[in-house]
């Protein structure tokens, strides 16, 4: 069962703004900034308000939460924002946390826009059907690779499917263009059916920074899936085409 959870409802909204003040006195407590790209800001703090209205608890949103019942969840380490590994290792060392919300000023001051290097993209009309099989085979894709296997199979050279295992709200939102399926990482057992009779079909899986569709492509292939590759920092680092709504 997809959990849908209505962004307008008065619940929502209330939750987030509680967020968003919860997300101002960590940045005020450690001394953080927030990260120059509102929607990267925005979207973390709605996945922190899902979270809490799913598990009463700020789990990080990146990452998949493990374990049914609270004691399980609690034995399984899950990542409660503000995360140790942000707070002693991500941060320290990069300047913002795996999330990218929470950001030292060092940091933010680095960044250049006007100079920041994007990726090429690469269209797959430059490929040949064996290049675009030969990356279908990878364990870690990049954003380009995606449009350009997207592109390849409007062409009609590959076949494979584009799984979101974002939540509900997430995907109707924003999507790439061209995902086949939601296998919603908080029913993942339950939803992951709708894909058990094409199990020879190359998967492409993808959620906001690859941390959740990491997970779940181990489960998928220990499930007996032939190919499934993983949009290595989600679609976050996504340049394509997305659609929304439901």
């Amino acid at each position: 069962m997809i959990k849908k959870i209505d962004i307008n409802s008065d619940e929502f909204q209330t939750t987030f703004e509680l967020t968003k003040q919860f997300t101002d006195k960590v940045c005020e407590e450690y001394g953080f900034v927030y990260n120059p790209e509102d929607d990267v800001n925005e979207s973390i703090q709605m996945g922190l308000t899902r979270n809490k209205l799913i598990y009463d608890k700020r789990y990080c949103p990146c990452f998949m939460v493990i374990g049914e019942t609270q004691e399980e969840k609690d034995k399984e380490d899950n990542r409660l924002c503000p995360c140790t590994p942000a707070l002693k290792k991500e941060i320290p060392s990069q300047g913002h946390c795996h999330c990218g919300i929470f950001c030292t000023k060092e940091y933010v001051d680095s960044l250049d826009n006007s100079t920041k290097e994007k990726e090429e993209v690469v269209h797959s009309k430059g490929f040949t059907k064996e290049e675009c099989e030969n990356i279908l085979k990878k364990s870690q894709i990049s954003a380009s690779e995606v449009e350009a296997l997207l592109e390849a199979r409007e062409l009609g050279f590959i076949n494979f499917n584009l799984v979101d295992v974002r939540e509900w709200m997430e995907w109707a939102g924003h999507r790439i263009k061209g995902t086949d399926f939601l296998v919603p990482t908080t029913s993942f057992y339950q939803s992951i059916e709708v894909l058990e009779d094409k199990k020879d079909i190359p998967v492409v899986v993808y959620c906001h920074s690859g941390s959740r569709s990491a997970y779940c492509q181990n489960i998928m292939l220990s499930a007996g899936f032939k190919t499934v590759c993983n949009l290595d920092y989600g679609i976050m680092t996504y340049q394509g085409e997305l659609v929304s709504g439901e």
